[in-house]
């Protein structure tokens, strides 16, 4: 009894949130990236302090590794990982009443997993297979919950209010949570944050050169990716787009493939390294 109604305050909880989620009242002439962050001050601070990790930790040891590690070993650990995000993204293609995609999905890690040697080989993409990856955040955009507030969290990087909550379920989609030893899991997330991380070093380099206010490039290409603004004259709505494919952990095995694409593809590439676990998730400090 005491169970059932612990669960039902939780779920109480948790649609609460979200439902304020959707909706936040513009201010001003703010630009649509100021409006969904009042707790700029704080996350600057935040921001600051992922970018000292990043330089003086995750990058040298990255370099060190892109270094030693051979290219097609690297690729190998992406493609494995990705394999394992592609499962959850079969679980939110299913949640989020995509029949199709969720085929397809399930088709691909099914491909990888018996013939690509456990999902170290990329098989399905070579038989053509789209890859769908979504994570649990995009699937409560999906559902209509705008993503809240922007949030940069400690190690994890960019996120919002929606995606927070769904944090816990997506960092599940990780190889990681595949073994008991506690040992074991710490060295996975730290073998997948710095194999990814290396995957986006010439971006971040170019993110350098390129962005006179990093925060505000990181946040603006964040809530872009995750979403699309929609024009209200009465409030600010954020909601995942369909097609949205960012924060799946398979993301990270790719780089840019068009000039546009690439300052977009930087900002994320630290909070992908950060969300190695939707995706997702996902964590390299920008």
């Amino acid at each position: 009894m005491k169970r059932s109604v612990l669960r039902a305050l939780t779920l109480g909880l948790l649609v609460g949130v979200l439902s304020a989620c959707s909706v936040l009242p513009q201010h001003g002439s703010a630009s649509k990236g100021q409006k969904l962050d009042p707790w700029e001050k704080w996350n600057r601070k935040v921001f600051s302090f992922n970018e000292e990790l990043d330089t003086h930790v995750l990058r040298p040891v990255a370099t060190a590794y892109s270094d030693v590690v051979p290219e097609f070993v690297r690729k190998s650990i992406d493609n494995f990982i990705s394999n394992v995000g592609d499962a959850w993204s079969t679980v939110n293609l299913l949640l989020q009443g995509r029949p199709k995609q969720a085929l397809t999905q399930g088709m691909r890690f099914s491909v990888n997993t018996v013939l690509g040697l456990g999902g170290v080989l990329d098989i399905a993409s070579e038989a053509g297979l789209e890859r769908y990856s979504q994570d649990l955040g995009q699937t409560f955009g999906r559902w209509g919950f705008g993503t809240g507030a922007y949030i940069v969290w400690p190690v994890f990087g960019p996120s919002s209010v929606r995606d927070s909550l769904a944090l816990p379920w997506d960092r599940l989609a990780t190889p990681a949570w595949l073994i008991d030893d506690g040992k074991a899991k710490v060295a996975i997330f730290a073998m997948q944050a710095i194999n990814t991380r290396a995957n986006f070093l010439r971006a971040s380099d170019m993110l350098s050169d390129i962005a006179l206010d990093k925060y505000t490039f990181y946040r603006d290409a964040y809530l872009q990716r995750r979403g699309h603004f929609d024009d209200d004259d009465e409030a600010e709505v954020l909601v995942s787009s369909p097609a949205s494919a960012a924060s799946a952990p398979g993301d990270a095995a790719s780089a840019p493939a068009d000039a546009p694409a690439a300052p977009a593809q930087a900002a994320s590439a630290p909070a992908e390294a950060a969300s190695a676990p939707p995706e997702q998730a996902a964590s390299a400090p920008q």
